[in-house]
Order: structure tokens, then C-alpha cells, then sequence
């Protein structure tokens, strides 16, 4: 028999060391972690499982280059714009990546009925929009443009210049 099992306490009463309990408790958390996750994983399988055939659902975007070029591209819905350029190898900067720090993602949205659905700027994009090359009443950084089912056939304009951190000629590369 162990010592460190039981100890005397008061009355005369036999109980539990602090160690047992300790370790008792721990394994009981380590249990409940391991539930909780296992729930977790179990839901997130079986969400994906159901639809596991069927194709992420896209919208059609038309970004313009600097030289007119018109690239027509698929986005998945909850994409960002700068995220679909960059899967695309379009040449839209994206210098903080997307967190509102810069305006490299500048686009103009071509048309006012696809510019009209889009969510308020924040006032974080508007004052980064101050900053922005060749800003229009329509306007926007591409990061906070994000696919969504309304906004299929958008076509978004990239300005001929940026304000931008980096080098001249620099071409931004996505991570």
C-alpha cells in the first residue's frame, strides 16, 4: 500500500491526497479534451461527407489589366478578390496581405449595379482608399471584396499604378 494514497484528516477520517485527486482530475480533463475533439472531428466529417461530390460553387469575374486585357476567371463564394488574383496569376499587389494596411489591392468596380451590392466600406478600407493611386467613385481594395452568389459577372478594373512599398518592378508573388 502506498503512502501517498491516503492520509488522515480531520474527525479521524481517511481521504484522498492531493496527489490522487490531481491526477484523477487530469485524467478526467484529458478525457473531456478528447470528447470534445472527437466531436468536433465527427462533425467536421460528417458535413463534408454528404457533399463530397459536388463542386464548390463559383461566381464569374473579369478583372481588366493595366493594358486592358480582360481576364475572365471562376471565384469560389467566400473568396476574396485579392485571394482570386493571386490564384490566377493576376498581377494585383496585395502588399499586407490582405489586412488592411495598405491599398495595393486597389480595384475599381466597373459597373454601379455590381458596385451597389457590395457591403459599406469600413472605415478602415476607406481611409486606406485615401491612399490609393487613381481613386473613383467606385473603388474598392480587393481583400474586402468577397465572392459572393449576387456578385457573379463583377468586373473589376486594376489601376495603372499603385502606392506602393516596394521596389519599381517588383511583382508581388502569393504566398
Amino acid at each position: 500500500m502506498s503512502r501517498t494514497r491516503f492520509r488522515q484528516g480531520h474527525c479521524g477520517q481517511c481521504q484522498r491526497s492531493p496527489v490522487e485527486l490531481l491526477s484523477e482530475t487530469r485524467a478526467f480533463f484529458q478525457g473531456a479534451i478528447f470528447q470534445k475533439h472527437h466531436y468536433f472531428s465527427t462533425l467536421g466529417s460528417n458535413n463534408t461527407s454528404g457533399g463530397g461530390d459536388e463542386q464548390k460553387e463559383t461566381i464569374s469575374v473579369t478583372f481588366v489589366s493595366k493594358d486592358g486585357e480582360e481576364i475572365p476567371i471562376r471565384v469560389p463564394i467566400g473568396t476574396s478578390m485579392l485571394e482570386a488574383a493571386h490564384q490566377n496569376d493576376i498581377e494585383l499587389e496585395g502588399a499586407c496581405e490582405g489586412s488592411l494596411a495598405c491599398s495595393t489591392c486597389h480595384v475599381i468596380v466597373m459597373d454601379m449595379e455590381h458596385y451597389n451590392k457590395l457591403e459599406e466600406p469600413s472605415d478602415e478600407e476607406n481611409d486606406m482608399l485615401d491612399l490609393a493611386f487613381g481613386l473613383t467613385e467606385t473603388s474598392r481594395l480587393g481583400c474586402q471584396i468577397i465572392a459572393r452568389p449576387e456578385l457573379d459577372g463583377i468586373r473589376l478594373a486594376i489601376p495603372a499604378a499603385t502606392r506602393n512599398f516596394a521596389v519599381d518592378g517588383y511583382v508581388a508573388k502569393p504566398h
